[in-house]
């Protein structure tokens, strides 16, 4: 499996998707998936080029990150899986941006961590979109009273929305409700689209995707 191969086939592919969907070139950020994978796959990608990186789970980051970071200080690096509430502090050590703020009780530590560690990671609040019992997020209909809170109560810099539609449905649906809730808000970031729907998830107005599988392979 090479790396630095399936990253220029992805890298093509969103380009090709941008220019279909009549958006700007570069206007959509590649977020490869790293989560694992070890350090030497990672550092693969780095060396071809790629700087923005996600992962889900905090601990694994924080096995892998703070050196590879050190070696290339311009990494960015998003946590994509759900939060608990005794790894925020490390979280918010550790990540760039947060794109899983799912609940109040996780947004009041965040803000809490935020305000003790001086640093502000971007912050992106995830939409469970199909209402799946199963699966963190906010539900749609309770979105945009959530961001409220998360805006105005807390003071909380809330970048944009993400989602994870379910496995077995049609994801435009579900991208074109992301957008729906987003516009509402005022928000313009939208990190939507996976190794399977990335491309449907540009039309639909995707600004970060997430893509794991189709550059390092399968888990």
């Amino acid at each position: 499996m090479d790396v630095t191969e399936n990253l220029e086939h992805v890298r093509a592919a969103v380009a090709a998707a941008e220019r279909d969907a009549g958006r700007t070139a570069g206007s959509v950020g590649l977020i490869a998936v790293s989560k694992t994978k070890p350090a030497e796959e990672i550092r693969q990608a780095i060396a071809a080029g790629q700087r923005v990186f996600g992962e889900n789970r905090v601990q694994e980051a924080q096995s892998k990150w703070p050196e590879l970071k050190a070696q290339t200080p311009d990494i960015e690096l998003h946590l994509i899986g759900p939060l608990q509430s005794n790894k925020t502090a490390d979280a918010v050590a550790l990540f760039d941006v947060i794109q899983t703020v799912d609940r109040e009780k996780i947004a009041r530590e965040i803000a809490r961590e935020i305000a003790k560690q001086g640093r502000t990671p971007g912050l992106f609040i995830q939409v469970n979109t199909g209402s799946e019992p199963q699966k963190a997020g906010i539900e749609p209909e309770a979105a945009a009273q959530f961001i409220d809170l998360c805006r105005n109560e807390l003071g909380l810099s809330i970048r944009g929305l993400m989602c994870i539609p379910p496995f077995e449905d049609n994801p435009g649906p579900h991208f074109a409700l992301l957008r729906k809730i987003a516009k509402a808000a005022g928000l313009e970031e939208l990190s939507m689209g996976m190794s399977d729907d990335f491309e449907t998830a540009i039309a639909f107005g995707a600004t970060h995707v997430r893509v794991g599988s189709a550059i390092f392979g399968a888990r």
